[in-house]
């Protein structure tokens, strides 16, 4: 299957730089995948397509300030981290730029203690593909806080703006700590209108997967199948594990908060028999494209993904390619805002 059938045209004007003021303020594209049915409308409007006895899984994964700007230890050359998996023991993956400068053995260093000496140090320890290397901080003190204090949110490369306010690029639901990138479909909520959507009847179920490498990464080969997505690393409990199997169950809708939850929800479909989901956590490297049958998720609310993207591939899989296609030339003809900032997409039947 080649790659280029999931390009389109996107003017560059329609990437969204900045958050709307209001969350929900967003426009929505409806795509009735049975029917390939299209409406629009508004964020808010997400309400009267969920049903009464739905589940709606959100990831509450919760971005750090992955970003790291320092200098090497012997040049005092500028040198950037972003983080973007826990190995343990101080050990991370990043990426480091400039990479051909970060070789095994260098040492970045960040801040300053005010005598002089610095708040952190990272040691590179292995080399990568594309930049990643495997490093190890020194410090004193208490990691975290640390990297309150001296690291910035990883915003995409497309998104040039500055964000002024840090939990803008988090969702209202966040809790575990993790992710080098936030799970931009649940961005759109508040927690007036999640109280709105339990009102109604609709439950809310959660589920964590900490965004990693492959965010930042564009496809590299022809054809899809060659591509190879990075691991990520999730966790359900058994509270959210028995809402889910009582769903399934009952027959009632697994509604996807954004592509990170699908993909969550897909990989525990191939680890657990239907109906019997347990509390666990691992590493998925799922890669979901068309063809895949879809065994958990009924419905997806989702952002407008990049052309050529994994995520176009895995809406595609859940509404058919040329549904999608369709949906995002009408997308781009009435200016709806694209990427993380962007509006949203409901795919349901």
């Amino acid at each position: 299957m080649n790659v280029d059938w999931f390009d389109f045209h996107l003017p560059e004007e329609l990437i969204a730089q900045t958050p709307l003021e209001e969350r929900t303020a967003s426009r929505l594209l409806m795509l009735n995948k049975s029917n390939g049915d299209i409406r629009h409308g508004v964020f808010t409007d997400l309400e009267e397509q969920l049903r009464a006895g739905d589940v709606l899984v959100l990831n509450n994964t919760r971005v750090i300030p992955a970003r790291l700007m320092g200098m090497k230890k012997d040049t005092g050359a500028k040198a950037e981290l972003l983080l973007l998996k826990q190995l343990g023991e101080d050990r991370w993956e990043a990426l480091a730029k400039p990479a051909k400068r970060l070789k095994t053995g260098s040492v970045i260093a960040f801040g300053d203690d005010g005598s002089g000496s610095p708040l952190m140090e990272a040691d590179v320890l292995e080399e990568g593909e594309m930049g990643a290397r495997v490093i190890r901080f020194r410090y004193e003190g208490i990691f975290q806080e640390l990297l309150d204090r001296l690291g910035e949110m990883p915003l995409p490369p497309y998104i040039k703006e500055r964000l002024e306010e840090r939990e803008r690029y988090q969702t209202v639901y966040s809790r575990h700590e993790g992710s080098a990138a936030a799970p931009t479909a649940g961005l759109h909520f508040t927690e007036s209108f999640l109280r709105k959507l339990e009102e109604k009847g609709v439950i809310l179920a959660y589920v964590t997967l900490h965004v990693g490498l492959g965010t930042f990464r564009p496809m590299s080969a022809d054809t899809v199948e060659e591509h190879e997505m990075h691991s990520e690393y999730y966790e359900l409990d058994e509270r959210n594990a028995e809402l889910l199997n009582e769903a399934s169950r009952s027959g009632r809708r697994i509604v996807a908060v954004g592509t990170t939850s699908a993909r969550t929800l897909e990989t525990l479909a191939g680890r657990f028999p239907e109906g019997q989901l347990e509390a666990c956590s691992g590493w998925t490297s799922i890669f979901i494209y068309p063809g895949y049958k879809f065994r958990l998720v009924n419905a997806l609310l989702t952002n407008f993904h990049l052309p050529k993207s994994t995520l176009v591939m895995l809406v595609s899989a859940l509404a058919g390619r040329d549904a999608i296609m369709k949906a995002y030339g009408e997308a781009v003809d009435r200016r709806y805002r694209f990427f993380s900032f962007g509006d949203a997409m409901f795919i349901y039947d």
